[in-house]
């Protein structure tokens, strides 16, 4: 967990949105904070991954600004803005996994071969579809079988 100098933070009393009563109008509970990204003590891989995340909360300058009102004290709107902070740095803090390159499975490779019957769009059974689409061959396959089974049976013998 990276820590944050509390001098690189900017606090702002704002009055919360919603309903509110008689206090909504004379009383600021409303927490605004203000973190500039560039000119923090942040280590630049950090500070790096955090501008280039598209989180609508970082203006176009590097500015991290979040707004708590979810408390009815300033105190705990205080809190709650530098908890979301915190947990924006720690994810930033966190390295992407790199990605590791793997083989394809040879079912894949017989798939990719020139001319085999899966790129011929036969998909459903081999020689007996005529027809590109694969619905086309299933019907197809579908009448023969059809053809066969109702059959008399002097013809199968």
């Amino acid at each position: 967990m990276i820590s944050i100098a509390a001098h690189e933070i900017e606090w702002t009393a704002i009055r919360a949105q919603g309903a509110g009563g008689q206090n909504v109008n004379k009383v600021s509970n409303a927490a605004q904070l203000r973190f500039d990204i560039p000119a923090s003590t942040l280590p630049r891989a950090i500070k790096e991954r955090l501008l280039a995340s598209k989180d609508r909360r970082i203006t176009a300058q590097g500015v991290v600004i979040i707004k708590a009102q979810r408390h009815r004290s300033l105190d705990q709107n205080r809190d709650d803005a530098f908890a979301r902070l915190q947990a924006l740095v720690d994810k930033a803090a966190k390295a992407p996994r790199i990605r590791k390159p793997t083989h394809p499975t040879p079912s894949s490779q017989r798939h990719d071969m020139p001319g085999s019957a899966f790129r011929a769009g036969d998909h459903c059974a081999g020689s007996l579809a005529t027809s590109t689409h694969p619905r086309e061959a299933c019907e197809a396959i579908q009448a023969s079988v059809n053809a066969i089974v109702c059959a008399p049976s002097s013809i199968l013998g």
